[in-house]
C-alpha cells in the first residue's frame, strides 16, 4: 500500500464472510470430494506464494500483491509474491513529475517512482496462484503456447479474464489457479475474484467489513471463462466534499501546496476500492482540489493503479475546475478569450500525454463554476461550442501525436442546459460518447433514441446519489432506493446507454450499499435484472456478515431505501407528513422504530468483528433516520397542539429536545468509532433547512410554540380534538365555526377505515376525570372514561361500528358522542358541553359487483400494481407482441409500482398499447371525479418532442372507454427544469403536488365503473390512483388503498393507515386473497 505524507498508519481491516457478488464460484471452504480441486490453504500448504512476471504491468504486480496479503487476512499467514527471481528489488513505476509550482508552462522535475510490493525469493512448490497478463506475461504467454491453458474465448476482449487450476505451470511446481487476463485490469479483476471469494470485501478498509478467518481454502477445477463487462467504463465522482471528506482527509493527511491532503496516499485507497469493486473510472475532487496539481504523484498514480481518469462535466481536457481561475487571467469564456483557454487545454495534453493509454477525455465546455454559459444566446453557444469541440479534438490530436481522433475516448456529458444544446442542433462527433444526464435525483432526462443507437461513440449515463442544489440538497448520509436505481439504469442499458456509467456519490463514504449495487448492475446487468435488488441485497448481506442473519439484513436495507427516499431527509419538514389525516405522521414513525429495533436486534447478535461494519451501513442510518422524523413530526405535533392550547405542546418540545440530543449522541458515537478512525464524515448538517436549497451552516430545530401553563384556558381544563381537523372544543378557534363545539369525524361506513379517532387533553391545571357516551349502543369507544391532567398524557380514543347489530342498509346518520367532565367552572358560562359527531353511511354494493375497488369517505385509492385485467391492445403488430405490464417490487414511496416491459419499447398509442383495467363501485352520483396518478418523478427521456404520456378513462361498466391523453412532464428550457419537478423529485412522484396528472370525469349515478390506463411509455410506472369524489384530505401519501371486493373481509378490513396497505413494505396487512384476473395476457 502507498503512503506517503501521511499523519498516521493506514488502519488494518477488521476481519469478514464475502462471498463474491453475484460470481462465478471458482474458490471453496472444503474439499468435498470436488474431483481436482487444489488446495490454496491449510493442509500441506505453508506460506504459499503469488508468481508474476517480471515484464508483467505494475498495476497487477500491486495487485497480486494485496492478493498474498488477503490470504493473511484470512489465514493468518500472509502470502508472499516472486516474479521468479532472486532478491529482486520490488517493481517500480517511474514517472516525472509536473512542476506543480508552474501550471501554465509545462516542465517536470525529473522523475519519481512508485515502489510495489517486496519480492520474495522464488519457492516454486509453494505457488498456488499464478496471474498475468496475455501479451504482458512471459509465464501466461508460456502456457498459452504450451497449450495448458487457452485463452480463445477472452483474447484481444475488455477486461476479461480465465482461471483454473494448471498443472505443473512451472518447473518445481504441481499444480496452481492461472489467472490469465485479456488486459491489464482484466488480470487484476481475476485477482480480485480471488481475494473477495476467498474472504475479504472490496469495502474491507472503508466500511471495515469483518474478514471470517479460513485456514482451509480450495480452488475448484471448474474453468471460469469471465468476459466483458455490460458497461465498459464504470466509475463515480467524488463531489460535493465539502465538509465531511475533506475534513476527515485534511486530519489525516498534511496539506498539500494548494489545500487539503488529497494526495497519493487517500487516493490509493480510493483506487483499490474501486479495481475491487470491478470498477474503473475516476472522477476526482472538485470542490476545493484540483487532482494534477495538489499533488504531483496522483495522475501517475491512477495510470499505476490502471485506473482510468476522468475530470467532470465542467472540467475538459483534464484540467480540473479551480485551474483557471487560480493560474490564468481573463474571462472562461471562450467567445472572448479563446487564446488563453486553447493554452489552458494545450497544457492538460501535455500533462495527461504520458497516462494517454488510461485517460478518458471531458470534451465541451460550460460557464464559471459549474453554471451554464451566460451573455450569448442559444444559437451563437451552439456555434461556439461545435468551434470550440473541433478545436480541442485538433488539440488532443496534435498534442498525443494521434493521427485518428477517433481512437481516443472522449465524451460530452449533457449536464443541465447542455443538453438543450443538443435539442437546438448542437453537432457532436460521432465517435463521441453522449453522456447523458439524470435530473441530479436518480431520473434519467433523456436517453438514446433509435437512430442514435449505432453512433461509434456510444452513450452513457451521469447518474447521481449526492446533489448540491434545487430543490434542496441532499448529501448526508444514504437516501438511495436500490430498486429505483434498477429500474432507471435497466431501462438507460436497454436503450444503449451502455459506454460510460458514472455516479455522483458525494464523500462516498455512507453510500457504500448504493454503491456496490451500481458497479454490480454496470458489471453485469443482464445477471441482476431489473426485479433483483431485494436478491442483490441478500446477497451482498451474506458477503458482508455472513449467512445467518443475511435475510433479516436484506430486509432492514430494502425497507430502509423505501423510507429514506420517499422523502429525502434535508426535505422532511413538520409539514411533511399529516398529523390529523390517516395517521399517516404517526404511521411513517412506526415504520422508523421498528426498523431500528429490528437493526438493533441483528446489530446485537452479531460477533464484535462485524458490529462497525453494520454500524456504519445500516444500523447508524436507520437510527439517524429516525431521529429526523422524530424531530420533524414533533414540530408538526406541537403546532397542532400549541394550536388547540394543549399542555402536551410542551411535552412535545421536550421530545424533539430529546430526539436533537440523540442526533448529537449518533454524531459522537460515530466520531469515536475504531479509535475516530471515521470521524468528521457526519460532519454534514441535516436539521433546519428553511426553504433555501443549501445547506445550513449549522443544525437547527423546526420552529415551536410554548404554551403558559400556569392558568387554565379560558375554554376549561378539558379540551377535544378529531381525527381530519386542526380544530377544538369546547372553545373558539379558527378551525371551526365561533361558539360551535360539536366536531364531526370524517365518515364512517362498511368499506371505509375500521376506526376513527378523537383526543381528549388538558388545556388547564387541574387532573380532570373524563366521560364519553355515544347516542346509540352500535357506535364503540375503545375507552368511554378516564382522566388528563397537566402532567399526564393525552387520550386518544378510537370509535368503531359493530355492523353486526347496527340498522340495515340504507342507513344515513349522524351519531353524537356526548364528553363531559366535572372539571367545570367559569368557562360553563361562555361555552356549552362538547360533543363528537359521526357520521355514518350504511350502503353496500350490488350483489353482481364481485371484484373491485369500493368508494368510501368520499374516494377510491388503489395501489397501481392492482389492478384487475391487462387488457391486450386493440391493435396487434411485431413492435407491440411481447410489451405488457410489470410489477416492480419493493419501489416507490410505500411497496411496488407498475409499468411496461420490455425497457426499450418505443412510444405506443392508445390503439398499440395494453392498458391496465381497475373496476370500482362508486356510491357518489350527479358529481365530478378528479383522478390522479401517483407516478414516479420520470421525464422525457425520448425528447421533450416525444413527451411521456399516458390514456386514462373513468366510464360506467359496459361502456365505452373515451381516453383522456395526459402529458404530466412539460419541456426543459435551459437550466429551468419541466414545470412542477422540483415538487416531483421531493415527492417521489408526479401527483401528489399539482395538477399535472389529474383527469376529470364525470360521474351521473351510482354503480360500478371501469378506470383503464394506458401507457404508452415504459418511462411511465404507477404507484397509485386516486378517484377524488370530494373527500380526499392533504396528505402525503394520499387515502390508503380501498376495500377491494373478492380480496378484503368485511369486518377485517382496516384502512387506517398506508401500513395497512396489502404491498406496504413494513406494513402490517396479512397477505390477501387473490382476486380473479378476467382477460389478462401474459403477465411479465
Amino acid at each position: 500500500m502507498l503512503v506517503t505524507s501521511a499523519k498516521g498508519a493506514l488502519w488494518l481491516a477488521f476481519s469478514s464472510v464475502a462471498a463474491a457478488l453475484g460470481q462465478e464460484r471458482i474458490i471453496a471452504f472444503n474439499n468435498n470430494g470436488s474431483s481436482g480441486a487444489l488446495q490454496l490453504a491449510g493442509g500441506s500448504v505453508g506460506k504459499g506464494q503469488i508468481l508474476v512476471s517480471s515484464n508483467e504491468y505494475w498495476g497487477v504486480i500491486r495487485a497480486a500483491g494485496d492478493l498474498a496479503l488477503d490470504f493473511g487476512r484470512v489465514t493468518g499467514i500472509n502470502y508472499t509474491l516472486s516474479n521468479g527471481g532472486n532478491s529482486t528489488r520490488p517493481a517500480t513505476y517511474v514517472y516525472k513529475p509536473i512542476n506543480n509550482m508552474n501550471n501554465t508552462v509545462y516542465s517536470t522535475t525529473g522523475t519519481s517512482n512508485f515502489t510495489g510490493p517486496a519480492f520474495s525469493n522464488p519457492s516454486p512448490s509453494n505457488v498456488v496462484v499464478i496471474a498475468g497478463t496475455i501479451g504482458h506475461s512471459t509465464i501466461i504467454d508460456h502456457l498459452i503456447a504450451s497449450k495448458a491453458i487457452d485463452v480463445s474465448a477472452v483474447k484481444g476482449k475488455w477486461e476479461s479474464f480465465v482461471s483454473q487450476v494448471v498443472k505443473n505451470p512451472v518447473p518445481g511446481c504441481s499444480a496452481a489457479l492461472v489467472v490469465a487476463g485479456s488486459d491489464p485490469r482484466g488480470t487484476i479483476f481475476g485477482i480480485y475474484d480471488i481475494s473477495e471469494q476467498i474472504g475479504v470485501s472490496p469495502w474491507y478498509f472503508w466500511a471495515d467489513s469483518p474478514v471470517r478467518p479460513n485456514k482451509n481454502i480450495y480452488a475448484l477445477s471448474t474453468k471460469k471463462v469471465q468476459g466483458p463487462p455490460s458497461v465498459k467504463y464504470r466509475g463515480f465522482f467524488l463531489n460535493d466534499e465539502q465538509p465531511a471528506l475533506t475534513n476527515w482527509v485534511a486530519s489525516h493527511w498534511e496539506n498539500t501546496p494548494y489545500g487539503a491532503g488529497y494526495g497519493p496516499a487517500f487516493y490509493s485507497l480510493i483506487f483499490e476500492v474501486l479495481l475491487r469493486l470491478r470498477a474503473n473510472y475516476l472522477w476526482p475532487t472538485l470542490w476545493a482540489a484540483m487532482f494534477e496539481v495538489d499533488d504531483p504523484g496522483n495522475q501517475p498514480l491512477a495510470d499505476a493503479f490502471e485506473i482510468v481518469l476522468g475530470t467532470s462535466h465542467t472540467e475538459p481536457l483534464m484540467r480540473a475546475q479551480n485551474e483557471f481561475g487560480k493560474f490564468y487571467k481573463g474571462p472562461w469564456a471562450y467567445n472572448l478569450n479563446n487564446a488563453t483557454i486553447d493554452d489552458y487545454f494545450r497544457y492538460g495534453i501535455q500533462r495527461a500525454k504520458p497516462y494517454a493509454r488510461n485517460s478518458l477525455w471531458t470534451m465541451g465546455m460550460r460557464g464559471t463554476g459549474d453554471t451554464e454559459i451566460v451573455g450569448l444566446g442559444v444559437d451563437h453557444i451552439v456555434t461556439m461550442l461545435e468551434t470550440l469541440v473541433k478545436n480541442q479534438r485538433e488539440l488532443i490530436s496534435e498534442g498525443l501525436g494521434v493521427s485518428d481522433i477517433t481512437t481516443v475516448p472522449q465524451a460530452w456529458c449533457l449536464y443541465k442546459e447542455v443538453m438543450t444544446y443538443l435539442f437546438a442542433g448542437l453537432q457532436i462527433p460521432e465517435d463521441i460518447t453522449l453522456l447523458w444526464a439524470d435530473d441530479n435525483w436518480g431520473n434519467v432526462r433523456r436517453l438514446p433514441l433509435k437512430n442514435e443507437t449505432s453512433r461509434a461513440g456510444g452513450a452513457g449515463v451521469y447518474y447521481h446519489f449526492d446533489y448540491v442544489g434545487d430543490p434542496r440538497d441532499y448529501k448526508w448520509i444514504n437516501t438511495i432506493q436500490l430498486s429505483k436505481t434498477a429500474e432507471q439504469m435497466h431501462m438507460a442499458y436497454a436503450r444503449g446507454a451502455d459506454r460510460i456509467w458514472i455516479v455522483n456519490v458525494g464523500d462516498m463514504k455512507a453510500l457504500e450499499i448504493p454503491i456496490s449495487h451500481y458497479f454490480d448492475l454496470a458489471y453485469d446487468t443482464e445477471r441482476w435484472g431489473v426485479d433483483s435488488a431485494g436478491d442483490w441485497a441478500k446477497t451482498y448481506a451474506t458477503r458482508e456478515f455472513g449467512p445467518a442473519y443475511a435475510g433479516e439484513i436484506a430486509d432492514i436495507m430494502m425497507r430502509y431505501g423505501m423510507y429514506s427516499s420517499r422523502r429525502k431527509f434535508e426535505l422532511v419538514e413538520p409539514q411533511t407528513y399529516s398529523v390529523i389525516n390517516y395517521d399517516e405522521a404517526d404511521a411513517v414513525l412506526k415504520q422508523w422504530a421498528a426498523l431500528v429495533a429490528d437493526a438493533q436486534a441483528v446489530y446485537d447478535k452479531l460477533d464484535e468483528a462485524a458490529q462497525p461494519a453494520f454500524f456504519e451501513t445500516v444500523l447508524h442510518p436507520a437510527m439517524a433516520g429516525e431521529i429526523v422524523h422524530k424531530v420533524y413530526v414533533g414540530g408538526a405535533k406541537n403546532a397542532l397542539y400549541s394550536g388547540q392550547k394543549r399542555n402536551s405542546a410542551n411535552a412535545v418540545i421536550n421530545q424533539v429536545l430529546a430526539a436533537s440530543d440523540e442526533d448529537v449522541k449518533l454524531t459522537n458515537r460515530w466520531d469515536n468509532l475504531l479509535g475516530g478512525k471515521w470521524e468528521h464524515f457526519m460532519d454534514q448538517t441535516h436539521l433546519g433547512y428553511d426553504g433555501y436549497w443549501q445547506q445550513p451552516m449549522r443544525n437547527t430545530l423546526p420552529a415551536m410554540t410554548y404554551v403558559q401553563t400556569a392558568f387554565v384556558s379560558l375554554a376549561g381544563h378539558v379540551g377535544i380534538g378529531v381525527e381530519g381537523s386542526n380544530a377544538t372544543v369546547q372553545g373558539d378557534d379558527k378551525y371551526h365555526s365561533n361558539s360551535g363545539n360539536n366536531l364531526a369525524l370524517p365518515l364512517m361506513d362498511p368499506y371505509g377505515p375500521a376506526t376513527r379517532y378523537f383526543d381528549i387533553f388538558s388545556r388547564g391545571t387541574k387532573t380532570c376525570q373524563w366521560t364519553a357516551s355515544p347516542w346509540v349502543p352500535w357506535v364503540k369507544l375503545s375507552q368511554s372514561t378516564g382522566t388528563v391532567g397537566p402532567n399526564g398524557s393525552d387520550t386518544r380514543v378510537y370509535v368503531s361500528i359493530d355492523w353486526a347489530t347496527a340498522p340495515k342498509a340504507p342507513y344515513s346518520a349522524t351519531v353524537n358522542i356526548n364528553v363531559t367532565t366535572p372539571c367545570r367552572g367559569l368557562d360553563r358560562y361562555g361555552f356549552s358541553a362538547p360533543m363528537v359527531q359521526v357520521p355514518v353511511n350504511i350502503r353496500s354494493v350490488t350483489s353482481n359487483f364481485t371484484q373491485g375497488f369500493v368508494e368510501s369517505d368520499g374516494h377510491v385509492a388503489i395501489s397501481g400494481s392492482h389492478y384487475q385485467a391487462i387488457i391486450p391492445a386493440a391493435s396487434a403488430s411485431d413492435d407491440n407482441a411481447n410489451v405488457t405490464y410489470h410489477k416492480f417490487t419493493s419501489y416507490g414511496r410505500t411497496g411496488s409500482g407498475v409499468g411496461l416491459m420490455p425497457q426499450n419499447t418505443e412510444k405506443l398509442t392508445v390503439e398499440t398499447a395494453p392498458a391496465l383495467e381497475y373496476d370500482l363501485y362508486l356510491f357518489s352520483n350527479s358529481t365530478a371525479a378528479n383522478v390522479t396518478v401517483y407516478m414516479s418523478p420520470a421525464l422525457n427521456y425520448l425528447g421533450d418532442w416525444n413527451p411521456l404520456e399516458y390514456g386514462i378513462a373513468l366510464y360506467p361498466k359496459g361502456g365505452s372507454a373515451n381516453p383522456t391523453m395526459v402529458r404530466p412532464v412539460g419541456v426543459t428550457v435551459g437550466t429551468n427544469m419541466p414545470e412542477g419537478w422540483g415538487y416531483a423529485v421531493a415527492d417521489s412522484v408526479w401527483g401528489r403536488t399539482g395538477n399535472y396528472t389529474t383527469s376529470r370525469f364525470k360521474v351521473l349515478q351510482e354503480g360500478a365503473y371501469t378506470l383503464r390506463l394506458w401507457a404508452l411509455m415504459p418511462g411511465i410506472v404507477v404507484q397509485k390512483i386516486i378517484v377524488d369524489m370530494g373527500g380526499v384530505r392533504p396528505s402525503f401519501f394520499g387515502p390508503p388503498e380501498s376495500f377491494l371486493v373478492g380480496r378484503d373481509q368485511m369486518g377485517k378490513y382496516k384502512g387506517e393507515t398506508f401500513l395497512d396497505e396489502v404491498d406496504t413494505l413494513g406494513g402490517s396487512a396479512a397477505t390477501p386473497v387473490k382476486c380473479k384476473k378476467k382477460r389478462s395476457v401474459r403477465l411479465h
